[in-house]
C-alpha cells in the first residue's frame, strides 16, 4: 500500500498485516506487551536503529516472531511522513497484532519539576517499554497533582534510577553519570547517545549511585527521544526546592539535536 498521509495518520493506529503490510482498523491495545517511540522531524530522528533494536528485543521477549518484526519496522518506517514533527509509536499488542500509531508530535518541553516518588517502584517490566506504559501514566498524573512534571523512581535501596518518562543524568564536578545498569531500568536510546557523545568529546563517564536528595546541588537532567535534554529546575515534595544550576544542558541539547539522520528510505515489500 502506499504510505498514508496527512491528518488522518495521526489519529488511528494501523495494523501490520504480512500479505498486505499496514492497514487501517488496529483497535487501542487491551494489553500492550511492547513499545517504542521517537521524534521525527522533516524525516530525520536520532539513532533509529537504536530503537529498532530495543523493539526487536522487546518483541522477542514477548516470542513473537523475529522475521515478522523486521518486516514490519521496514513497513512501518516507510509509511512515516517525512514532512513535519511526529512521534511515531510501534505496538506489539497482546494478541499479537504489530501496530503503527504515527502520532503528530506534542509540543517539545523544556525545564522539568520533578517529584521523587515516595513509594515502591510499581513497574512488573521495567526493563521493557510497553507493559507498564498506563501506569507509569497514572504515577506521573499523581506527580503532576502534587506540582511536579515528571515523578522519579527509585530501588529498592533508595538510589535515583529513571523518571516515568525518561532516563537520569547527572554532573559531579565535569563528570557525566547515570545510573548502574540493571533490570531496573530501560535501556535509553537518548541517554546512550548523549554518552556516546561525552566519550567523543572527552568527558569521563561513570555509573553512580545516588539518593534523590543527593542531586539537589549537582545539575540533573532527564532526557529520552522526545524532548531530549530536560534539565531538573525544582525538586517537589518533602525537603524540595530549586534545583542546581543546568549551565551545559542548551549546548548539550544542540549537540544531541545535531545527531539527527534522515529515516532510512525502505519501501514496503510487494
Amino acid at each position: 500500500m502506499n504510505p498514508p498521509n496527512g491528518p488522518a495518520v495521526a489519529e488511528a493506529r494501523l495494523a501490520w498485516d504480512g500479505a498486505r503490510g499496514l492497514v487501517p482498523g488496529a483497535p487501542a491495545p487491551d494489553v500492550l506487551l511492547a513499545a517504542d517511540s521517537w521524534l521525527v522531524e522533516d524525516g530525520r530522528v536520532r539513532d533509529v536503529e537504536g530503537h529498532r533494536a530495543r523493539f526487536a528485543r522487546a518483541c522477542r521477549d514477548s516470542r513473537r516472531d523475529a522475521s515478522d518484526v523486521e518486516r514490519f519496522w521496514r513497513d512501518a518506517l516507510a509509511a512515516l511522513p517525512r514532512t513535519g514533527a511526529w512521534f511515531p509509536r510501534v505496538e506489539l499488542h497482546g494478541d499479537g497484532v504489530l501496530a503503527l500509531w504515527p502520532r503528530r508530535a506534542p509540543e517539545l518541553l523544556g525545564p522539568v519539576r520533578v517529584l521523587p516518588w515516595p513509594d515502591a517502584d510499581p513497574r512488573t517490566a521495567p526493563h521493557r517499554k510497553g507493559p507498564d506504559l498506563a501506569l507509569l501514566a497514572r504515577v506521573k498524573a499523581e506527580a503532576g497533582e502534587a506540582g511536579a512534571d515528571d515523578a522519579l523512581l527509585t530501588t529498592a535501596s533508595g538510589e535515583a534510577a529513571e523518571s516515568t518518562t525518561a532516563s537520569l543524568l547527572w554532573w559531579e564536578d565535569d563528570e557525566l553519570c547515570l545510573p548502574e545498569p540493571g533490570p531496573h531500568l530501560l535501556p535509553g536510546i537518548t541517554s546512550a547517545l548523549l554518552v556516546r557523545q561525552a566519550r567523543e568529546s572527552g568527558v569521563v563517564v561513570r555509573h553512580g549511585r545516588a539518593a534523590p536528595e543527593e542531586l539537589h546541588d549537582r545539575e540533573t537532567w532527564l532526557v529520552n527521544a522526545l524532548h531530549g535534554i530536560r534539565p531538573v529546575t525544582a525538586w517537589v515534595g518533602a525537603g524540595g526546592g530549586p534545583a542546581a544550576p543546568a549551565p551545559r544542558a542548551a549546548r548539550w541539547q544542540r549537540l544531541l539535536r545535531a545527531r539527527a539522520r534522515p529515516l532510512p528510505d525502505h519501501r514496503p515489500e510487494p
